[in-house]
């Protein structure tokens, strides 16, 4: 399901993305989105290395870099599943932060492809569904949930 727009930047919203912070970073993410802890609000965190973490409220990505790569990728809601997904590398994004500040960024490398992954949750998919079909298959055949026997 794709996430609805916030339409006020309240205290706890705020306090919902230091908790995302903190949850994100207690299970060794570098992003986590709204819809990841059961709040179907345009909003996620990143934190990648070498960055202060970071807040998108109400994110659009704005402009695309015809150039794509491949990077493995894995995500919090399905753990243990990773694959290479071809994605942009440069894009730009504007969003508002948790001061209710509009902000314009262009990312690359590891931020770039992050924000498009947690843009993604934003949109109702997942990252697997960038894969053919049949990859897909394969992955969620061989995925176990934890506890699973």
């Amino acid at each position: 399901m794709k996430a609805d727009d916030v339409t006020d930047i309240s205290d706890e919203l705020v306090h919902l993305t230091t908790e995302m912070v903190e949850a994100m970073h207690a299970e060794k993410g570098i992003g986590l989105a709204g819809p990841q802890v059961g709040r179907m609000d345009r909003l996620f965190v990143v934190h990648v290395p070498e960055d202060n973490p970071r807040v998108f409220i109400n994110p659009r990505i704005v402009a695309v870099s015809p150039d794509e790569g491949a990077y493995e990728e894995g995500c919090l809601s399905i753990p243990g599943v990773y694959a290479d997904v071809r994605r942009p590398l440069e894009i730009t994004v504007e969003a508002w932060d948790e001061g209710a500040n509009h902000f314009s960024l262009d990312a690359t490398g590891i931020l770039a492809r992050v924000i498009q992954h947690e843009y993604d949750h934003l949109e109702g998919i997942l990252f697997f569904e960038h894969l053919s079909r049949r990859r897909q298959e394969r992955l969620l055949r061989n995925y176990r949930k934890p506890g699973d026997e």
